[in-house]
């Protein structure tokens, strides 16, 4: 169980869990109330699971492809480490993404059946990322693509799905959320910099070099709460949804460990700090919200 857990790869799991949360508060902030409970759990599980699924992939796609040697400065890979037999990481992968789409079904039945197809792209992506024969992950489009499927796609369809409507507050809180999730994935590929190259992984860090993308993380993390607040205020409230600039302090480790240092455990480390900040920041964003309405 604990070889399967670190191969499901928890630091990153806020990353589903925060927009599911910022978009399902700020539909109970328009409705007064939480529309469709039990959709909500679905989606949470389900975004939950697409990350596990995607992840899994990731590590059976990158093993594969020799990404994943023994000199990375990540946790261990369960697939190259030889924990895990390929064959049953990508029968994991496969039952993660099936279980996924059944809940998609249920959410679509409550909702709009174009859920369907929204979940059917996520997972596409999900596994193309390190997978099939031109991974967009070995393009440098990874931050892209989480920008766009864990930050736009995920909290207005959490939106979406309880009031059938898109508005201008959850737009503007996926662009704050999208930002942090992008964060998480700029920390890892910082990281790895030096292995991808060597591997011939081309993602966004080795195109651009350490010192952008590190000012790239700056930008992204410090963006977020300048988003954040412009959002609030552009929408006139709910002003309590400000308790999320709370988490600012909890940026400083992971910008000063991105910024100054190289190697993996420190990086590790802000990996998580990074992946806490995002959890705290829509926890509180979320609570803000349901208080408002």
């Amino acid at each position: 169980m604990r070889i399967w857990l670190n191969a499901a790869r928890p630091r990153t799991l806020p990353a589903a869990v925060a927009p599911v949360l910022v978009g399902t508060a700020a539909a109970v902030y328009v409705a007064g109330d939480l529309p469709r409970v039990w959709v909500f759990l679905a989606a949470l599980a389900a975004s939950v699971l697409i990350q596990i699924g995607t992840n899994l992939a990731n590590d059976y796609s990158d093993a594969r492809r020799g990404a994943d040697t023994a000199d990375r400065l990540g946790p261990v890979r369960v697939t190259s480490a030889g924990l895990i037999t390929p064959k049953r990481v990508l029968t994991a992968t496969w039952i993660a993404f099936a279980l996924a789409i059944l809940l998609g079904f249920y959410i679509a039945w409550q909702s709009d059946w174009i859920i369907i197809a929204v979940g059917v792209v996520s997972i596409a992506a999900g596994f193309l990322y390190t997978g099939g024969p031109r991974p967009y992950g070995y393009a440098g489009l990874g931050e892209v693509f989480v920008f766009l499927f864990f930050g736009l796609v995920a909290v207005n369809g959490s939106y979406f799905i309880q009031l059938e409507e898109l508005a201008w507050l959850p737009l503007g809180l996926s662009v704050a959320v999208g930002f942090l999730s992008t964060a998480i994935l700029v920390v890892n590929n910082v990281r790895d910099i030096d292995t991808d190259r060597r591997a011939g992984k081309n993602t966004l860090a080795v195109r651009i070099g350490r010192d952008r993308t590190r000012r790239l993380f700056l930008f992204l993390v410090l963006g977020a709460f300048f988003v954040l607040g412009l959002t609030i205020v552009l929408n006139d409230g709910p002003w309590l949804a400000l308790i999320g600039l709370i988490a600012i302090p909890m940026a400083r480790d992971p910008i000063a460990t991105v910024t100054g240092r190289t190697d993996g455990p420190s990086l590790n480390k802000a990996l998580a700090g990074t992946g806490a900040l995002l959890g705290a920041t829509s926890l509180l964003t979320a609570i803000g919200l349901v208080l408002g309405a």
